[in-house]
């Protein structure tokens, strides 16, 4: 904490830095670590669902979201390069766990079902309001550290993780869900 000039009572700085907080620098480039292993493991799990789905509106969404998630890739290296760091990887056992039980909707549901496709957007939702929090937590902690440049790239994919999230519940709610409920 720092003093206030005029009075006695400490008061909460607003900003600090990566020099000034060697921890939190450290959890925040291992969340960025971690984010970097997940995002390319979503370039590889991606194209498994867009093969497993039916419905034409979500296999775009889905295609979409993976040209997204390519740029995620490239804006998490820029990052990398404006923190000094090479970009290294570091497992992300959330994101493996979550994209594991998509594949296990995947083998449990029918092929060419409407049941197949909301389980699809449910387990693709999981995987989006996980990267909602990091991303989202990552821009604070930048915006803390007075990482602006960065955090402005954290909020940009934030943003698009945001988005492609309520495009998978548009789809699921406008038609999707009712014709899984009618299914046998």
């Amino acid at each position: 904490m720092k003093k206030q000039e005029s009075g006695t009572e400490p008061k909460l700085s607003t900003k600090t830095t990566k020099e000034e907080s060697p921890a939190l620098n450290e959890l925040f480039t291992d969340g960025i670590r971690d984010l970097y292993w997940a995002e390319n493991h979503l370039v590889k799990a991606l194209p498994k669902m867009i093969s497993a789905a039916t419905s034409s509106d979500l296999i775009a969404a889905i295609e979409s979201h993976l040209v997204e998630t390519k740029g995620h890739v490239a804006r998490l290296e820029q990052i990398f390069e404006l923190l000094g760091e090479k970009p290294v990887a570091k497992k992300c056992d959330a994101m493996e766990g979550l994209t594991k039980e998509g594949e296990g909707i995947i083998e449990e549901t029918e092929a060419g079902t409407s049941t197949r496709d909301v389980g699809i957007i449910l387990a693709s939702q999981k995987v989006e309001h996980y990267e909602i929090a990091s991303y989202n937590g990552l821009f604070q902690i930048a915006t803390t550290l007075g990482l602006t440049e960065v955090a402005d790239i954290l909020e940009k994919t934030l943003s698009e993780e945001k988005l492609a999230d309520s495009k998978l519940s548009d789809i699921a709610g406008n038609e999707l869900n009712y014709k899984a409920a009618e299914e046998a």
